[in-house]
């Protein structure tokens, strides 16, 4: 018994027959798989041997170039971690490893004073002549790659020449899009990956990179020479002696609990030389009197300790935070660090078990409402204020226009903002209102993360939520110059992420919506 297929099933399988031995097909199954031999040489190519030897200063630096999608530049500091910069875009990573010291030049250096300098200005020279013969090798290598593994598999002269084009365009093209797209200034803000109490020395200064982020070849020069002292006393890298009139501020928020945020906090203070810890609520979980002898734990920060009351903190833990010696409560008042002025208020609503965000707030939100009557107070203090503290955004907008700068959480995630003008809560402006020739300042918002990792809650999904602060740098005129994001791996981790980022240096943060 045979089955008949209908007439337009054989019609269309002989169709597909037709069209499979048509020549143009064939040419271009053909096109396909040498491009895909090609690629896959090149990518073969520049794993296996596209790296390169320079010598900077006293070290022996190896490059080497790997394919990539986001691109950008790695630079591995043994023992020390790696900084990682936003050099370029795709498809090329560049790694520097700098962890081998050429001994012969080492004792040259230090035998030689003069030398040290001599190395320092050749260094950025050396650098870019190391990355231009890199270029230049993984372009050889990728097309001799493509070439042999095409000749492998074709044995066709025509289709070997057509891989080895293809490699060359591939490779060019490459190079060309990572040149066109490159960025000097990404070296002002890197990310640091490794041990934390390395990050100040390894980063550097955020007052000198602030203030003269242009000057990289000096900045260079004063490496080279310190790596050459290092190796002449065999001691430690030299740790980042702060400015004087650099004020240094820890910005954490919603600890919920965590007693290994205490750890963290004192090691960070210790590390950078904090002289404030600036604390945006939400300290416990539940607010009951079980959970006061949590803040017992402030006075061993050993540095002033500013706290606003969060929605998860009561009047109980709030009256706990105030006894311990070293502790400041700010409730719709202000206070002194250095020459900063800094005024707060504690969320005005207690609600430790909210778990949805409203989606709208109007006039009377008390959220709103509090912020404006922290805005009043700003406006009647008889010193300019420079920064303000909420635990939640939503109590921001009032003090738009205000102070420069608003501390916040509440979010468990981070985030950077320059605030819209101000809305009014009130239908009348207030008699303290600023007169109408003052030009109202810009405000930044900055929410931080849960320095608690946010408690157990932060255990709910099954990668543990990291435990974040902020590190601020102000200078003797009050203003913010640069400010790292500090990450550490959630619960049961131990990866140490630091991001610099340098006002004036950093992509413009994002505009926040206007309330509705």
């Amino acid at each position: 018994m045979t089955f008949d297929y209908p007439a337009w099933l054989r019609r269309a399988a002989a169709t597909a027959a037709d069209l499979y031995r048509h020549r143009w097909t064939r040419r271009g199954a053909v096109a396909a798989a040498v491009g895909l031999v090609s690629i896959g040489g090149v990518i073969i190519g520049t794993m296996l041997f596209a790296h390169a030897g320079v010598s900077v200063g006293p070290f022996r630096a190896e490059m080497s170039i790997s394919p990539s999608v986001l691109g950008g530049t790695e630079v591995d500091l043994p023992p020390l971690g790696s900084l990682h910069l936003d050099s370029h875009d795709g498809p090329l990573h560049l790694t520097v490893n700098l962890a081998a010291l050429d001994q012969s030049r080492t004792e040259a250096l230090i035998d030689n004073p003069a030398a040290i300098s001599s190395a320092g200005e050749n260094a950025v020279a050396d650098v870019r002549m190391g990355v231009m013969r890199l270029g230049v090798r993984t372009l050889g290598i990728s097309v001799l790659s493509a070439l042999i593994l095409s000749t492998l598999i074709f044995r066709n002269v025509r289709r070997v020449a057509a891989a080895g084009v293809t490699a060359l365009v591939v490779t060019a093209g490459s190079l060309g899009l990572a040149f066109g797209t490159l960025r000097p200034d990404s070296i002002a803000e890197p990310r640091y990956e490794g041990l934390l109490v390395n990050a100040p020395a390894v980063v550097g200064d955020a007052r000198r990179i602030a203030d003269n982020y242009g000057r990289y070849a000096d900045q260079l020069q004063q490496i080279v020479s310190n790596v050459s002292r290092l190796y002449t006393t065999v001691s430690s890298l030299p740790v980042y002696e702060p400015a004087g009139n650099t004020t240094r501020l820890l910005h954490v928020s919603d600890l919920h609990l965590n007693p290994s945020s205490w750890g963290l906090i004192r090691t960070v203070v210790q590390t950078f030389d904090i002289d404030a810890v600036i604390d945006t609520g939400d300290m416990v979980d539940w607010g009951s009197s079980a959970e006061t002898n949590y803040a017992s734990s402030i006075p061993s920060v050993g540095v002033p300790y500013l706290y606003v009351r969060g929605n998860h903190d009561s009047g109980a833990i709030q009256a706990a935070v105030a006894r311990q010696r070293n502790a400041v409560v700010l409730d719709n008042t202000t206070t002194q660090v250095g020459n900063l002025t800094i005024a707060g208020i504690g969320d005005p609503e207690f609600t430790p078990d909210k778990s949805e965000e409203p989606t709208e707030e109007d006039a009377t939100s008390p959220l709103l409402l509090a912020g404006d009557q922290l805005a009043t107070t700003i406006r009647r203090s008889d010193k300019p204020v420079d920064i303000a503290l909420v635990h939640d955004p939503a109590m921001a907008p009032p003090l738009s226009g205000v102070v420069p700068l608003v501390l916040a959480g509440h979010m468990h995630q981070r985030q950077v903002s320059i605030m819209p003008e101000p809305v009014p809560v009130s239908p009348s402006p207030t008699p303290s209102a600023p007169a109408g020739d003052e030009l109202p300042v810009q405000t930044r918002l900055m929410v931080e993360g849960s320095t608690g990792g946010a408690g157990l809650r932060g255990l709910e999904k099954e990668d543990p939520t990291p435990l974040m602060l902020s590190v601020l740098y102000f200078d003797e005129n009050r203003q913010l110059k640069a400010y790292d994001d500090i990450q550490v791996g959630g619960t049961g981790e131990s990866n140490i992420e630091m991001q610099r980022n340098v006002i004036g240096a950093e992509q413009p943060p994002s505009v926040s919506p206007s309330p509705s």
